[in-house]
Formats: C-alpha cells, structure tokens, sequence
C-alpha cells in the first residue's frame, strides 16, 4: 500500500518551522511525525506538500494511495484502523477526515465521497508551534515503548546514579560518564553514539537522539527532546531542538522549539514567563499578530538556520524566522522576521549570499552538503516573508 502523508489545514500556523519542511518532518517525543508513522506502518512514505517543498519531499503516487493528516500523532490503534482501510473509506476525527484510501491527491476532500469511519479513540493533533513542547512528553512515551518494545538496553555505567532505572534504554554506542538520570517523571531515552557527560544531571521525559552530546554539568528538566547531532550545556526546561542544533553553553532555554542548523551563543537566556503571570502571546503568521497561546510558560520559537550571539536575551514568547541573526544588548522584538540581522538596536535584511555562505560551511562541518535545491528553497523563503521585514 502506497501512503502519503499530508500538511493539513493547520500547516501555516507550524511556521517558522514548516517553511522548510512538511508538517510530517516535525519532530517532536524522539522521532520525527514521519519516522513514527513508517515504524508502525513498516513501510516508506512519501509527501503532499507546499510546491516549493516538493523537489526535495516529492509525492510518491500509485493508482490508489492512503492520504493520512501528517498533524496527528500516530497511536497503534490509529495505525490498525489505517491499515484496515479499504477502497473509499476514510477515517473522520473531530468531524474531518484523518486519513483516506482514495484515488484523489488532494489536502481536502468531500466527506459525502466516502464511506465514514469515526475514530473512537483519543489523538493528539500538533495544531500550534507551541504544541510541540506542550505536547512533547506524550509523544516522547509513545515513541520510547515503540522504539524499546521487546528489546533489552545497553547497560547503564557503573558511575551514573539513576533513579527508576527501568526506565532508562541506552542504545549501542552511547557514552555516559558520572551523570545523574531520573526516570521518576517519565521515560529516558539515550540514541546510538550519544554523549552524557560528567556532572549533567537529567530528569525525564527525556530523549538524545544519534550523535547528540549532553555537555558537562548541564542541567535538564523534561520533557526534553535533544535531536540528532547536536550539542546542549546549561539549563533546559521543556524544550524541543529538531536536530544539527548547538545550545553547547551555559545559559537558560525553556518551552521552547528550535529548528536545524541553528546555533545558540554562550550565555543566552530566554524569559519563559511573563514578569505578571499573564498568558502568553505569540507571532501568528496567518493572522500577522500576536495572538494568545492560553498557556502561562512559552519561551523561544527559533526556525531553521537562525543564529543569535553571546548573551542574547529573548523575551516571553518570542519568535525568530528562518536564518536571521540576533546579537547584541537589550531585548530584541518579539517577532523576528526571517533574513534579519540585529537585536534590540535595529535590524537590516541579512543577505542570501550570507546566508548560503554560512550554511554551506555548517552543514560542511557535519559532512552533508547544502544542495541547490535547499538553496532553492531558502530563496522560496525570501520572497514570500519580504512582507515582515519593515526595517
């Protein structure tokens, strides 16, 4: 069976994030929305999205394929239903179609089309930006049961105190050296060729995906998903990091989501609380203002490819664009417009050829190769955000 996974209306309300990537590549618990839903489902999947996007996450078509809502949380029992599907049956939830077996490749259809099933049981569906740390412990227990099912975890070292030991699954290859893990909250996860070092002291729900390296005497509150090849130190509280992202030094990150390829300069805070306890606005970009989160504790929303220097201070509820770079004294604006450069003082538009620069040499660096078509895709970013940026 052929599955394609779509945006689904709430898309534009995932940016920063979905400016670069499907709403099925978010990650959020240890594994992207795509990877949870090719484990259960055993197969590949493949992608209807924005047409900019498209080049580098093409649409697999076969004469009837399944299109599934990429914003929903896979679950097993939603998984079953899906692979029971059959001809012109769709899947509702909440009264709009979850998934469809159909022949049309569309984002929307007419649900007098199909034969309705109703899904009776819970999902969670990433609707907001912020639903990716609010959500972040449910889908971090989900996918550790999926991921240690049946299998048996590296043991734990000698010289790392744990509480709730059963609990915790080390995969092969992870280094842990005189580190404090405590499961009482929820789940610890540490991926192949994962680093703990001396001193860090972690609480679940907590995730370190392949290659990511926990520095020395961090602090880490769940739930908290470190993606792949990354590198944190100081505090973090609630936060999601997408993957090829450093927060390498002191300084506090909370409720917060950052995208790839950025980077995080030493000693930089982000507020994550509003000095009256009011709830907390963020940038909308489809209603082009700050709307209210009904959430009291919402830190930073930074998106792919941005950068903020040393000592950078982030206001409650801030969101930063794709490859814009903050610096300087003060606290900048809460909105950041994509392509910025500047802080507090001012900002002027940070050039494409900068921006490439910078992105070929980081990706370099990893051994992956900035291609044209995700210089394609940053130029798509450009154009279409030139409207945010009134300096």
């Amino acid at each position: 069976m052929n599955y394609i996974l779509f945006d689904g209306k709430y898309r534009n309300n995932l940016l920063p994030f979905t400016f670069t990537r499907p709403v099925a590549d978010i990650r959020i618990g240890i594994l992207t929305i795509r990877e949870k839903w090719e484990k259960m489902l055993g197969v590949s999947t493949s992608t209807l999205t924005k047409l900019y996007l498209m080049e580098k996450f093409p649409m697999v078509r076969d004469k009837i394929d399944i299109m599934i809502n990429a914003s929903y949380i896979p679950t097993p029992q939603l998984v079953e239903n899906v692979n029971n599907l059959k001809e012109n049956q769709a899947i509702f939830y909440n009264g709009e179609i979850l998934a469809v077996y159909s022949e049309q490749h569309q984002e929307q259809f007419d649900p007098s089309e199909f034969e309705r099933i109703d899904f009776d049981g819970e999902l969670v569906q990433i609707k907001n930006k912020y639903d990716i740390f609010v959500h972040n412990k449910y889908a971090l227990e989900l996918d550790y049961e999926l991921l240690t099912k049946n299998r048996k975890s590296e043991p734990i070292p000698s010289g790392v105190q744990t509480i709730h030991s059963e609990r915790i699954f080390i995969e092969p290859g992870a280094k842990l050296n005189f580190c404090t893990l405590n499961a009482s909250n929820g789940p610890i996860y540490i991926g192949k060729n994962a680093e703990i070092m001396e001193g860090s002291m972690i609480r679940g729900a907590f995730a370190l995906c392949e290659h990511s390296v926990v520095k020395m005497g961090a602090k880490i509150y769940g739930a908290t998903t470190i993606g792949p090849e990354s590198k944190v130190g100081g505090e973090l509280n609630n936060v999601v990091i997408f993957g090829y992202s450093n927060k390498a030094h002191d300084g506090f990150l909370g409720n917060s989501v950052i995208g790839e390829w950025c980077n995080i300069g030493a000693d930089t805070n982000n507020s994550n609380l509003k000095n009256n306890y009011a709830e907390v606005k963020l940038w909308c970009y489809v209603a082009k203002k700050f709307v209210p989160t009904g959430l009291q504790f919402c830190g930073l929303m930074m998106g792919d490819h941005s950068k903020c220097g040393i000592n950078t201070m982030f206001n409650t509820g801030t969101v930063v664009g794709v490859a814009a770079n903050v610096f300087g004294d003060g606290f900048p604006r809460n909105f950041i417009p994509s392509f910025s450069w500047g802080g507090a003082a001012g900002f002027q538009v940070h050039q494409m050829p900068k921006v490439i620069e910078v992105a070929q040499e980081v990706m370099k660096r990893r051994n992956l190769e900035f291609t044209e078509i995700d210089k394609k895709i940053l130029e798509n970013v450009y154009e279409n955000t030139k409207e945010f940026r009134n300096f």
